[in-house]
């Protein structure tokens, strides 16, 4: 059986909206709820945040609190590092999705020889930079960071000097070294993408598996696939972001969008990708129950957590 740790990462610090730091909490409660013992299996290692810089404004309008960012993906990246190099198996319960370039960091340094293949379930690229974010808000920005893309073709911004400075540190967390290929991604769900995004994708051609597609080829058909494509890869890491989910399911995040996947067929899809034997880390993130009504997003979420931990169990 696969050896694994928890890991909370409560930051909301790059989210646009309050209320990601509950989200880890509004899963545990949903697990009282469900009379789920999951919580007890575990033992969980707290990942320290950098919330505390939302009180001292932010000076870095394409880069909001970048600062911040800096310093959690530093905890994230070398937490995920000495669990990987413990072997462990890393089920990561985060807020805003910026930390996902944590993890992948980790995951990278961990073992540097291995090419590592990410499966992204969201609404969102998250491709975006400093000079071509249309918020600044940096959960939009994870999969840039990792493969260390400015994308200047579609600059639009003008960082301020600092923002540069701490971009380039960021990209450099863990070497300085792209972590991924962006060809080394597969998209699952994303319909929610600007124009600069739209161009590193058809660039790096990267595959994007539209809600309409799962449906008409059936998740077993697109999580063989996704596979396929990442064949050459000799670990895989699942991001799995609630905004992949329906809007009608998933206002309990920062930024729901129509046309997503059912609750079944996030449960579905999750817990048939884990059975890769690649795959090294799994993570569920922006869980927002100040958005909510009676701690609906987090109940679904919570399914998916558990149904998919239990697949991996199963099939070690």
């Amino acid at each position: 059986m696969r050896d694994i740790k928890l890991v909370e990462v409560r930051s909301e610090i790059a989210a646009g909206t309050r209320g990601a730091s509950l989200g880890i909490d509004a899963l545990k409660i949903a697990s009282l709820d469900k009379k789920s013992n999951f919580f007890t299996q575990f033992d969980p290692i707290n990942v320290p945040d950098a919330n505390n810089y939302l009180w001292k404004g932010n000076k870095f309008p394409n880069a909001k609190y970048i600062d911040g960012v800096y310093q959690v993906l530093k905890n994230v990246y070398s937490t995920v590092e000495s669990l990987r190099m413990e072997k462990k198996f890393p089920i990561i319960l985060a807020g805003d999705h910026s930390t996902a370039a944590g993890t992948i960091m980790g995951i990278k340094a961990a073992e540097p020889k291995k090419r590592l293949g990410v499966i992204w379930i969201d609404a969102h690229a998250d491709l975006h930079t400093p000079y071509t974010t249309p918020s600044g808000n940096m959960h939009g920005m994870p999969l840039a960071m990792v493969c260390q893309l400015d994308n200047l073709e579609c600059k639009v911004n003008e960082p301020t000097e600092d923002t540069i400075t701490y971009w380039e540190k960021i990209k450099t967390i863990g070497g300085d070294f792209p972590k991924i290929l962006p060809s080394d991604i597969v998209f699952i769900s994303v319909r929610d993408t600007e124009e600069p995004e739209n161009f590193l994708i058809d660039k790096y051609g990267i595959k994007n598996f539209k809600t309409s597609e799962v449906r008409t080829k059936g998740i077993t058909q697109i999580a063989k696939e996704t596979l396929e494509i990442l064949k050459d890869c000799d670990q895989v890491y699942i991001s799995f972001d609630v905004d992949s989910l329906d809007s009608s399911i998933s206002m309990g995040t920062g930024t729901p969008v129509p046309d997503g996947l059912t609750v079944e067929e996030a449960i579905t899809l999750n817990a048939e990708l884990i059975k890769d034997k690649r795959v090294c880390c799994w993570e569920i993130v922006e869980v927002n129950p100040t958005l909510d009504s009676e701690n609906t997003m987090a109940e679904a979420a919570f399914e998916v957590l558990e149904i998919t931990t239990n697949s991996l169990v199963a099939n070690f």
